[in-house]
């Protein structure tokens, strides 16, 4: 086996080339996002009664149909609406939904309503996305390792934009550095005559290593040197810590052809129990300008046809609001996938705000059949070898 695996695995590596293959980009809504003043049923009378302050009126929402519009802090969106690309999928949930942050988060990140898998659905992914790639699965952020990426065998890794990623070779004197440099890429040319053994596989992986971090120090050297904040199209700044730039910093790795195939990001503060109206507007606001203008930027790149953002969050919010101004935790909620790949518009019914269950909205489509899609028709991979199981995938995506 010695012999014969390096050769086959360092032919399956070229099957896949950096800067060709599909991407997508996760965004986590951290804390229960408020699905129903987020896709709004503004024609639904029920809608009204039921929140009486956080209610919007037909002319204030972006408008989808008739009856459907987003909420007016997500102008963001309106030209991915425009350009009919961006997937609005209503009623997501799954099967006795928990209204625990960590027990119902749990089970979006392990795509496992029995809470038996101990691993994350993306990271499970990782050796079919790990195809000419050293770095198939990167988080944007300082937290640690989130379930969802969990099990990706070293497939994996987490940057945090503050501080650019480097090898550590033990000195900061320029000449002593570059020389421990040069004899590390030294050791790891492999030999021209043994290209199939073990250590020149390894030898290999190691120098793709090295490459990797020098570009993705590079990338993120640029990213370091702009201080300034950023101006979104919809009138806002936003800094460095920001959605917005976290999204421009994907963006610029993504064309500058680095080739990881999914990139997660979190926003939190989506738990509002009170006082939620000017909280819930900044934070979509946030979101739709993240979104548009990693868009933008891939755009004018000539990158955005091959990438898909998808939001999530781990449950909705109760159909009446509380006496604080605010909604409580719910089940069935939203969610949205964005890009020139995406069939656009609504998806599935919005849930029926009178038929609940105990005050919740009910869910008609398992979130397990978005992600059957986005690994089956997106990113290239089996999903039943990764949802433990069959579902079927909902039919978001163009040709």
């Amino acid at each position: 086996m010695g012999t014969l695996v390096p050769g086959f695995v360092a032919k399956t590596a070229l099957a896949a080339e950096p800067g060709k293959s599909n991407v997508l980009v996760l965004i986590e809504l951290t804390g229960g996002n408020d699905g129903l003043n987020t896709v709004i049923p503004h024609a639904d009378d029920a809608y009204h009664k039921a929140r009486p302050t956080l209610r919007f009126q037909k002319q204030e929402v972006l408008k989808v149909t008739e009856d459907i519009g987003l909420h007016p802090g997500m102008r963001g969106f309106q030209p991915l609406l425009n350009n009919n690309q961006l997937a609005v999928v209503q009623g997501v949930g799954y099967p006795n939904p928990d209204r625990s942050h960590f027990e119902s988060m749990d089970v979006w990140h392990s795509a496992d309503p029995r809470r038996k898998l101990t691993t994350g659905w993306v990271g499970r992914s990782a050796t079919m996305l790990q195809k000419g790639v050293d770095v198939p699965i990167m988080q944007i952020g300082a937290q640690k390792l989130p379930l969802i990426l969990q099990g990706a065998d070293g497939g994996a890794v987490s940057v945090n934009d503050h501080q650019a990623y480097r090898l550590n070779f033990g000195t900061n004197e320029p000449t002593e550095k570059k020389a421990r440099q040069k004899l590390m890429k030294d050791l790891a040319k492999p030999a021209a005559d043994d290209k199939d053994s073990l250590l020149s596989f390894v030898q290999r992986r190691q120098l793709q290593t090295y490459t990797s971090l020098d570009r993705l120090q590079e990338v993120l050297g640029r990213r370091q040197e702009g201080q300034n904040p950023i101006f979104s199209s919809t009138g806002r700044f936003y800094d460095r810590t920001s959605l917005v730039a976290r999204m421009q910093l994907i963006a610029g790795l993504i064309s500058a052809d680095f080739g990881t195939r999914v990139y997660y990001v979190t926003l939190d503060g989506f738990d509002t129990h009170s006082r939620q109206a000017e909280t819930h507007r900044n934070l979509l606001g946030e979101l739709a300008d993240g979104i548009g203008q990693m868009f933008q930027t891939l755009q004018r790149t000539g990158h955005d046809k091959r990438v898909v953002a998808m939001t999530y969050s781990e449950f909705g919010r109760r159909v009446n609001e509380n006496g604080s101004k605010g909604t409580d935790h719910g089940s069935g909620s939203c969610l949205f996938l964005a890009g020139p790949g995406v069939k656009g518009g609504l998806v599935g019914k919005h849930p029926s705000l009178t038929d609940l269950d105990f005050g919740d909205l009910r869910y008609h489509t398992d979130f397990r059949r978005v992600y059957a899609a986005v690994l089956d028709r997106w990113l290239g991979c089996e999903s039943k070898r990764v949802l433990d199981g069959t579902h079927e995938p909902l039919d978001l995506f163009k040709a």
